[in-house]
């Protein structure tokens, strides 16, 4: 289908002079009636494909982006103020893979508690936000991620998050369980072993918490994402 030159001009227009991404919507309430919004974006998207910056389309939005192997061109060196910890990050991937989720549903995929201020970091990025409540006892609030997190990740859809397999093949999952995993069941068998035998455990020392209160964090099962397909 052949798109006029003045409705990709107008559409081109648009997106150059908005001040954020446009989804169809907003594109459509904008251009005259006659205007095939689907296809305008098709064609701007293959005229501008070979460019210094491309038409893109990630969280439902379209808007123009620096093409990706000129990225370089515009980096800056920058000391970042804060870093996501280890619980952030995890608690991150669960409510991705999980959402709607629950602090209280979080807390028993990860295995461990959860400090005040983890959620409250991600809402502050804008990477996650309340989605409203679930409706049993209590309504406790749930938490999904936002468009900023897949603008930020580049991702059209959560549907796009990579699935098991490819964390796998990546590394960032173990074929099979943490040896770590069976720790907490092998030390409870252990003292139920020295308690029949009339021993005593108690070394008088304290044991180690993380910052969350809890065991090493090193027995924390891994959050896999559900098979896709």
């Amino acid at each position: 289908m052949t798109v006029p030159t003045d409705h990709l001009r107008m559409a081109e227009a648009l997106l150059f002079a908005a001040v954020e991404p446009l989804d169809e919507g907003s594109i459509a309430g904008q251009l005259p009636d006659d205007v095939d919004v689907a296809a305008t974006m098709a064609a701007l998207t293959e005229a501008y494909a070979e460019r210094g910056v491309n038409l893109v389309h990630i969280g439902g939005k379209w808007s123009f982006r620096t093409a990706s192997d000129l990225k370089h061109l515009l980096e800056r060196h920058v000391t970042l103020p804060r870093r996501l910890s280890r619980a952030a990050v995890e608690t991150l991937a669960i409510i991705a893979y999980h959402q709607p989720v629950t602090r209280a549903e979080i807390e028993d995929i990860r295995g461990v508690g959860m400090s005040r201020g983890t959620l409250d970091t991600l809402m502050e990025t804008g990477w996650v936000r309340p989605k409203g409540r679930r409706r049993v006892p209590g309504r406790p609030i749930t938490y999904g991620t936002s468009g900023d997190f897949l603008e930020h990740f580049g991702l059209e859809d959560v549907g796009d998050l990579p699935g098991l397999d490819e964390l796998k093949a990546t590394g960032l999952l173990r074929p099979e369980p943490p040896a770590s995993l069976f720790a907490e069941a092998h030390a409870e068998a252990a003292a139920a072993a020295k308690a029949e035998a009339g021993e005593d455990d108690d070394d008088g020392e304290d044991e180690a918490l993380d910052e969350d209160g809890f065991e090493d964090e090193s027995s924390v099962v891994p959050m896999t994402p559900p098979d896709e397909g």
